[in-house]
Formats: structure tokens, C-alpha cells, sequence
């Protein structure tokens, strides 16, 4: 069904914030987001996202290109089946990436890692929503946008990478998950 291609880069903190971070902007597409206020993973935060990219000195950026095979890419389908096939890429990237970075953590005293996207330990019945605390803060992570980076640039600029965006009733050729490991 697909392929992978993995690309990464080494950023100081201090520069990705410089370069590649406003905050304002990307929490304002945030607010347009069903997911604001309703994951712990989402914003809006009680605390401030520049304070938290400051904790550290280094971004590790890993970026997995989900490149689809000729009989998927490009081509139409009911909405039903791209959900299945996106479901079914994404999640399973997604997975392996995350134990990869919780594994990096250990290496790292002190590091952090950064989600492709949001968090789904709670497989969409997460409690912010009803008020409850987290129920694994020790497996949550927040994506790089929702701190306000931008991945676009990011990627683009860093990677070589352009993101390509869906079409309704295509698939795209490929798409481009995200994440990085913070390291104090």
C-alpha cells in the first residue's frame, strides 16, 4: 500500500524558535481545529509554548514521508476507503515513530519527545473535555504545531519536502508525519 522514506535534521532550540515558531499564528488554526480544548495534547495550554521550547537546547527533527504505490496515489475513491487507508497509514507510522522516540527519551536524561500530530493514547475518548485530568501523563506528547512551529516551513526548508494536501475523493501521493525529540 505504501512505503516509507525517512528524513531528518539537528535545529538549536534557540534558532527554531528564530525561524520557524509563532505561536499566535499557529494557535489561532488551532482554534479552528474540533480537537481545541478537547485533548490534553490540544491548546489551549496553562502554560506558555515559548516557555516550554526554552526548557531545551536542541531539536531532533524526524520526518517519515508515507509515499502510497501507484494503484493508490493520486486516485479517487469513495470517503469511506481514504479514511480506512489514511486510518491505517498514519496509525501505524505514527506508532512505530512514537516508540522510537519514547526509547530516544531513555537514551536522553531530560528529553522530550514532540507527536506527530496529536496525542491518541485514549483512542478518542480523552477526558480534558469532561474536566478530568490526564490519564497517561507519562505517554502524552504535544505535536510541534500545537506549539506553535511551523512543520510546512519546517520541512520544507530543513528536509526538502513540500507538503501535498488532499484533495476531496483523491488521495494524495504521499503525506508527511512529523516529530522530534527535545534534548536539554
Amino acid at each position: 500500500m505504501y512505503k516509507t522514506k525517512r528524513y531528518q535534521a539537528e535545529i538549536s532550540v534557540k534558532e527554531y524558535l528564530e525561524r520557524y515558531v509563532d505561536v499566535e499564528t499557529f494557535l489561532e488554526s488551532c482554534r479552528a481545529c474540533p480537537n481545541y480544548g478537547k485533548l490534553w495534547s490540544c491548546p489551549p495550554y496553562e502554560f506558555d509554548p515559548l516557555d516550554y521550547w526554552r526548557q531545551y537546547n536542541t531539536l531532533y527533527l524526524i520526518a517519515e514521508k508515507i509515499q502510497f504505490d501507484k494503484e493508490y496515489a493520486g486516485k479517487s475513491f469513495p470517503q469511506e476507503k481514504i479514511e480506512e487507508i489514511t486510518r491505517t497509514a498514519l496509525g501505524d507510522v505514527k506508532a512505530r515513530l512514537s516508540r522510537e522516540l519514547y526509547e530516544k527519551e531513555q537514551e536522553f536524561p531530560g528529553s522530550v519527545s514532540l507527536s506527530a500530530g496529536c496525542c491518541t493514547w485514549c483512542g478518542g475518548a480523552c477526558k480534558r473535555a469532561e474536566g478530568q485530568p490526564c490519564r497517561f501523563p507519562d505517554k502524552m506528547r504535544y505535536s510541534i504545531e500545537s506549539l506553535g512551529g511551523n512543520v510546512g516551513l519546517t520541512i520544507s526548508r530543513l528536509m526538502g519536502i513540500e507538503l501535498e494536501w488532499m484533495k476531496e475523493g483523491t488521495m494524495p501521493r504521499y503525506f508527511v508525519l512529523v516529530s522530534g525529540l527535545l534534548v536539554k
